[in-house]
């Protein structure tokens, strides 16, 4: 861990979890771009998520929102895009297959037990998720999280993609909670990074030893495994 105990608030009581990329794998949906397009799943993966996640950004700052549209229609934006940019054939059939693996994607496997592991500790966990709710909805149940979680938050309410302030807000309003008492894990540099800069404990989940993001501020802790948010809650 990269902080001293010092610095975290006593009364921190709640784990709010990043979907996409924390939870779920979102390249595990190569390895059947990696059957339909032999040698470019990996880049079909990558590509796709980036202009996911770049699509966010758009629809969110620009025009006030008036361009909002859920994350399920943005991810088949993504994927569209990317498959044109790889030269890809991606015909109805194919879209539809990526599309329904994208509602499944795997889950890491370390999910469970670190929930459970917080729940035996008596602390309230949830997710705060760009996710529409149909998609975030069939992911924690394909994962069988369910019974896990006391929140699963979608930013759809707020018509904002993290990292708007008023997505992570959702945390503290839903949990009566301030953000300091929260610990935000996200394996996404830039969702630890902002949840940083809105006030949230954060751990960085650092799964691919990648650099963190150089602007001037640090998560809390970085850790390589969701098992590490549970230094945030010594065992009684």
């Amino acid at each position: 861990m990269d902080e001293p105990d010092a610095l975290l608030p006593a009364a921190t009581r709640a784990v709010l979890f990043d979907a996409y990329g924390t939870l779920f794998d979102v390249y595990s949906v190569g390895l059947l771009a990696e059957q339909m397009f032999p040698g470019q799943g990996q880049a079909l993966g990558v590509l796709w998520r980036d202009k996911q996640i770049e699509y966010t950004r758009l629809v969110t700052t620009s025009n006030g929102g008036a361009h909002y549209q859920p994350f399920w229609a943005l991810t088949r934006a993504g994927l569209r895009y990317a498959c044109k940019r790889l030269a890809l054939d991606l015909t109805p059939e194919r879209e539809q297959r990526l599309m329904n693996q994208y509602r499944h994607l795997s889950a890491f496997p370390e999910n469970r037990e670190v929930l459970q592991a917080l729940k035996a500790r008596g602390i309230v966990t949830g997710i705060l998720s760009n996710g529409d709710p149909l998609m975030l909805d069939v992911a924690v149940k394909s994962a069988g999280l369910d019974g896990l979680l006391d929140h699963v938050l979608s930013v759809d309410v707020v018509r904002k993609y993290k990292t708007d302030p008023d997505a992570y807000a959702l945390g503290p309003q839903a949990t009566g909670l301030a953000a300091r008492q929260i610990v935000f894990v996200s394996c996404n540099s830039w969702d630890a990074l902002a949840a940083t800069w809105y006030g949230y404990q954060t751990l960085w989940v650092n799964r691919y030893a990648l650099p963190f993001e150089e602007l001037g501020t640090q998560p809390v802790r970085t850790g390589n495994t969701l098992r590490d948010v549970l230094g945030f809650f010594p065992a009684g």
